[in-house]
């Protein structure tokens, strides 16, 4: 994906940076990234997408929807292709929306939306539910290969606790997961069922958060899995993604796996000792 700074997406808009900045705070977009730094950068497409519709005449509170219905044609592609039964199709799809977003954002704006979708109008035992549902796994797996090892000091034991692959939990774990990832997390994902031993990885992966998520499974599932680590490494702070408040464990992240990380990053870091975070940098 191509990403653009501040004055680069100014130059091809024919605006000021400052207009450029008027326009995502009044209208939210182009909606940019922004570095460690605080520093804003735009991907090339919603910026190509604004720049046609103004072209085309339009004021920019006109070609503000304009530009946007157009990158939210890429859920509707996304969701064709899967009613064909096309994993080409479906790729093709999701490519595009890379194209004009992130990897994070093109999950949480094009990928589970569709899939909320089809699941919605299909139903959870539909064979176009099938279909949608192994091949977003797959793709989010694809994507999980590809991206760079975690490099910071951050780990998390991630049990997986939904119900298979028809779950609509599966994907939106996937999801978390390839977050964490990408943001230099160590991730340990495996099946909440699989408690005994959990001590020992545990004790080779060493996490600063255990997350439990999916809704399958009960209290004791989350106590064993705390009471393993903690046996092993000391106590951990657990948290629930994509289930419910237990008395066990307060502690729920956002559903959307982007909330969910930030969430479980500042969890980790309120748990750590700050001189344990000296001595890491």
């Amino acid at each position: 994906m191509r990403y653009l700074k501040t004055s680069e997406a100014a130059t091809i808009l024919e605006i000021s940076p400052n207009t450029l900045r008027a326009w995502e705070r009044r209208f939210g977009f182009p909606k940019p990234q922004r570095s460690p730094g605080g520093h804003r950068s735009y991907t090339h497409g919603e910026v190509v997408a604004l720049r046609e519709a103004l072209r085309g005449g339009l004021s920019i509170s006109s070609a503000v929807p304009r530009a946007r219905a157009g990158v939210a044609a890429d859920t509707d592609s996304l969701v064709r292709a899967l009613l064909a039964y096309d994993a080409v199709r479906s790729d093709c799809a999701i490519e595009t929306a890379l194209a004009l977003r992130s990897v994070e954002r093109s999950v949480e704006e094009v990928l589970l939306p569709a899939l909320e979708l089809i699941v919605g109008r299909s139903g959870a035992e539909s064979a176009a539910w099938a279909f949608s549902a192994r091949w977003a796994v797959d793709w989010l797996r694809r994507a999980r290969r590809l991206a760079q090892p975690g490099v910071s000091p951050v780990s998390i034991l991630l049990g997986d606790a939904s119900r298979g692959e028809l779950d609509l939990d599966a994907p939106y774990i996937r999801a978390l997961e390839l977050f964490c990832v990408r943001a230099g997390v160590r991730v340990l994902r495996l099946s909440a069922q699989a408690v005994n031993g959990i001590g020992d990885a545990a004790a080779v992966h060493r996490p600063n958060l255990v997350v439990l998520a999916g809704s399958q499974g009960n209290d004791d599932t989350v106590a064993r899995w705390a009471w393993g680590v903690g046996r092993s490494v000391g106590p951990r702070p657990v948290a629930l993604y994509r289930r419910t408040t237990s008395r066990v464990c307060p502690a729920v992240l956002p559903s959307a796996p982007g909330d969910a990380q930030l969430r479980l990053l500042e969890l980790v870091d309120a748990a750590i000792p700050a001189r344990v975070r000296q001595l890491a940098l």
